[in-house]
């Protein structure tokens, strides 16, 4: 029997690097994956990869900073695929400036997608879980949060947001048999990441700055993470909640 038989799993952005890695990967260990992103394109193009391959999933649009496309989302999964035993919360976008270079309406836009979207989905995705006392939550934040990062004032602050608020539902429904952690990605090479190299003045000096500082000695890949997302949504991980786990290569290293 494989980890996920026959649940129901949405994974938000699941149509950029991290988030369709992760599809695939809870696809091939049985799961009926939903596969959200505002990128209509994309995540049908995923869906597709995983039926094709033998797997079961179905691809929503879904701008989670609108509540409204949220709660049918959410609708058209449980009536698609049935209720919703894991919650992948990944979408996320960034915008790379030194702070003081910013602006109020960058703001917002950071605020929604990378911390109100992900409230969004907990809180249509959570009463469900509560009525039947089971679900797993896995969030994914980023060692932005944990250390800083030049360049990503309010995206770093909306990360750690995440962590706190992961922290608090975790108390707030270990008594419903629903489990909340975190995932901080490194420096991992993504669309968003070729979108900074590219906003570089010398990309190829980046790359091999950010290489030097990773003891692992290497860029992150979209498929390093779904190991550790897996196993927070796992029974292996029944009796772990409220963490947070750096999956960088080193680059952070928390006690």
């Amino acid at each position: 029997m494989q980890r996920f038989q026959d649940k129901t799993v949405i994974v938000t952005g699941g149509g950029g690097g991290i988030g369709s890695a992760t599809c695939r990967r809870f696809a091939a260990e049985g799961a009926q994956v939903a596969v959200l992103d505002l990128n209509l394109q994309a995540c049908e193009k995923v869906a597709a990869e995983i039926r094709d391959a033998g797997g079961r999933a179905q691809a929503w649009r879904c701008d989670i900073t609108d509540r409204a496309e949220v709660d049918a989302a959410v609708a058209a999964t449980e009536a698609a695929l049935g209720p919703i035993d894991v919650l992948v919360n990944n979408a996320g976008w960034d915008v790379f400036l030194p702070f003081t270079k910013t602006a109020p309406p960058q703001w917002d836009k950071l605020i929604a997608i990378n911390l109100i979207g992900a409230l969004h989905m907990h809180h249509a995705v959570l009463p469900g879980m509560v009525t039947r006392n089971a679900g797993r939550i896995v969030n994914i934040s980023s060692d932005a949060a944990r250390v800083g990062s030049s360049g990503e004032a309010v995206y770093a602050a909306c990360k750690g947001g995440l962590v706190s608020f992961s922290k608090t539902i975790a108390r707030e429904h270990a008594r419903h048999g629903i489990t909340v952690n975190v995932v901080c990605p490194g420096v991992t090479d993504t669309p968003l990441f070729a979108e900074y190299k590219a906003g570089a003045a010398n990309p190829e000096k980046l790359v091999e700055a950010f290489t030097r500082s990773i003891p692992l000695g290497r860029i992150g890949r979209p498929d390093d993470l779904p190991g550790a997302i897996l196993f927070f949504a796992s029974d292996d991980a029944a009796f772990v909640t409220g963490q947070v786990l750096s999956v960088s290569g080193g680059l952070t290293m928390n006690g």
